[in-house]
């Protein structure tokens, strides 16, 4: 393995990715859910309706929602019927922000808040029905490793589900997205969250993660099965899933 990995476009130590991350994510918790809506000119609120009817959990089931942040996955989740949902994030300024927001929609039951790396969670092996993570694997250092991570603390029968930037299967959208990513987004960052660099790092990071056949064999590597994708957005994103049989 490598010394170093990816931050956007540049490679920096291992060891120091992750600090990076949490100090991107420091500085845009507080207008996180603002830029969401600027950025994606509210599109991930569609995305992330798709993403939670996949993800289905009954009041049977218990989901681990992983880099959960401000608690969109959570929330709907539990308002699709799952029975508990443990929502984790490694940025303590993210999950103050879900905490807040789960208190302004009244909700006092079956949820619960953990400070986790996803690529170390602090679970027994087979000890939930669905695990989830959107928007978050690419900013995690070992990918691979969170991928088994979450193989590990699934029961048999469980699934996982996985919310990201892919790679645009549609040429014609391909080059508007690129002027979207690095022109317009910077600029976003820099007027509404007073942070250009942070946003820069957010495109880049997207151009920099797996494609869709690519993370589909990175699944498959870490012990998933029946693995696929779905393609929404025209690729902009995808939902991958797999389950642990």
């Amino acid at each position: 393995m490598s010394d170093t990995t990816d931050f956007g476009f540049r490679e920096v130590p291992r060891t120091q990715k992750a600090s990076l991350v949490r100090e991107v994510f420091e500085s845009v918790a507080p207008r996180y859910d603002l830029m969401n809506d600027l950025m994606s000119l509210g599109i991930h609120r569609i995305w992330k309706r798709i993403f939670v009817n996949a993800i289905a959990a009954s009041p049977r089931e218990t989901l681990l929602d992983l880099a959960g942040g401000t608690g969109d996955i959570a929330f709907g989740a539990l308002a699709r019927g799952a029975k508990r949902v443990i929502l984790t994030d490694v940025n303590p300024a993210m999950l103050e922000v879900a905490q807040k927001r789960a208190l302004d929609r009244g909700i006092t039951t079956g949820l619960d808040f953990a400070v986790v790396d996803a690529e170390h969670i602090p679970l027994p092996d087979r000890s939930v029905e669905k695990v989830s993570i959107a928007f978050g694997l690419r900013n995690c250092t070992d990918k691979s490793a969170v991928l088994r991570e979450a193989r590990r603390v699934l029961r048999p029968g469980g699934r996982f589900h996985c919310l990201e930037f892919s790679k645009v299967a549609v040429e014609p959208l391909a080059k508007v997205y690129d002027i979207w990513s690095f022109k317009v987004l910077p600029e976003i960052g820099a007027r509404v969250a007073k942070d250009r660099d942070s946003y820069e790092y957010l495109a880049e990071s997207i151009r920099r993660f797996p494609d869709q056949e690519t993370l589909e064999g990175m699944m498959r590597e870490a012990g998933l099965e029946r693995v696929a994708h779905r393609n929404l957005s025209g690729g902009i994103v995808a939902i991958h899933s797999g389950w642990r049989l």
